[in-house]
């Protein structure tokens, strides 16, 4: 039998009951029902100021960021995630400000991926859906800078959902969004 795998779910979005919340709930019950572990942070709900660019990271033991704020909780828990999985809409043709200033402090693990490799290797997830209808807005709006992301931290993506055309609270349900979502869990 397979190794249970720690995961981190971030979320971005700011509507409970809303298409990404959704997507994250399938994805979730299907890790857990595989004996995974999830951690989930609604970064919505959490304070998480956006990264200052001091370049002071780890500078204080374990910690993350110098700014002690709810970035260094989900930074302990990425550390030692064996999967991180980001889970938004797309605002804007962008990152909801709320995950963005996440993950702008995702400059911490690149500071200190500097200095140790601690991070290197890591799995990572992304969740998505958007408004559009045109599947390359999501690609250009959140496949494109994630990967990018991932990729200087030197992070392995196991696979993207990204929905298009969706928008009112339980528009999901009328897409395969929430079974492709769930099926993630199966490349753990």
């Amino acid at each position: 039998m397979e190794k249970a795998k720690h995961i981190v779910v971030i979320t971005g979005s700011p509507r409970r009951s809303g298409n990404s919340f959704a997507m994250t709930r399938a994805f979730t019950d299907a890790c857990e029902a595989k004996g995974h572990s999830v951690t989930r942070f609604d970064a919505a709900f959490m304070n998480v100021r956006g990264c200052m660019a001091c370049e002071h990271c780890y500078e204080k033991g374990d910690q993350a960021c110098i700014f002690n704020d709810d970035f260094n909780t989900i930074a302990r828990a990425v550390e030692n995630a064996d999967l991180v999985v980001l889970a938004c809409p797309v605002y804007w043709y962008s990152f909801p400000a709320q995950i963005k200033a996440v993950l702008d402090k995702f400059f911490s693990f690149y500071m200190r991926g500097k200095r140790s490799d601690i991070m290197k290797g890591k799995k990572c997830a992304l969740l998505s859906c958007l408004e559009e209808t045109d599947m390359e807005i999501g690609n250009e709006s959140v496949r494109t800078p994630y990967l990018r992301a991932t990729e200087l931290l030197g992070w392995n993506s196991i696979g993207e959902v990204i929905v298009p055309g969706v928008y009112e609270a339980g528009a999901i349900k009328s897409t395969d969004g929430e079974e492709r979502a769930a099926r993630l869990a199966e490349l753990i």
